[in-house]
């Protein structure tokens, strides 16, 4: 029987992942970064640029979006220490998806990296 971290390290032996060393020409490169986190982990902070799809939803995302079913996109994916984004990664390419990267420690190593993170402002009712 599996465990979700035989999934994942099964999932990390067939994708393409990068260091966060070299995340930033990555996302350059892309045509869409993929934050494939849960929305309120999204909401708290996010790489600047990055679209929220959950890991949960993301073969229904990719279906149903217009911009997201041309399966020569260039997609890099994260979450938040890299073992969603190695899922989400390897189902893509089960879907078909023939450029897709994941970035090695995820949103951690991106956010010790010292690299920028978006933060939505918060409303004032002051």
């Amino acid at each position: 029987m599996k465990t979700a971290l035989d999934l994942v390290a099964a999932a990390k032996a067939r994708v393409n992942e990068i260091p966060v060393s070299e995340a930033e020409a990555a996302i350059r490169d892309a045509d869409v970064l993929l934050d494939v986190r849960e929305g309120d982990e999204f909401a708290n902070g996010h790489l600047p640029g990055a679209v929220h799809a959950s890991r949960g939803m993301l073969e229904f995302k990719l279906s149903s979006t217009p911009a997201l079913t041309a399966r020569d996109l260039k997609v890099v994916l994260y979450c938040k220490t890299s073992g969603r984004a190695a899922l989400a990664a390897a189902a893509m390419q089960e879907m078909g998806y023939i450029n897709v990267k994941s970035i090695a420690g995820g949103f951690d190593a991106w956010v010790a990296a010292g690299k920028p993170v978006h933060k939505p402002e918060l409303p004032s009712f002051g």
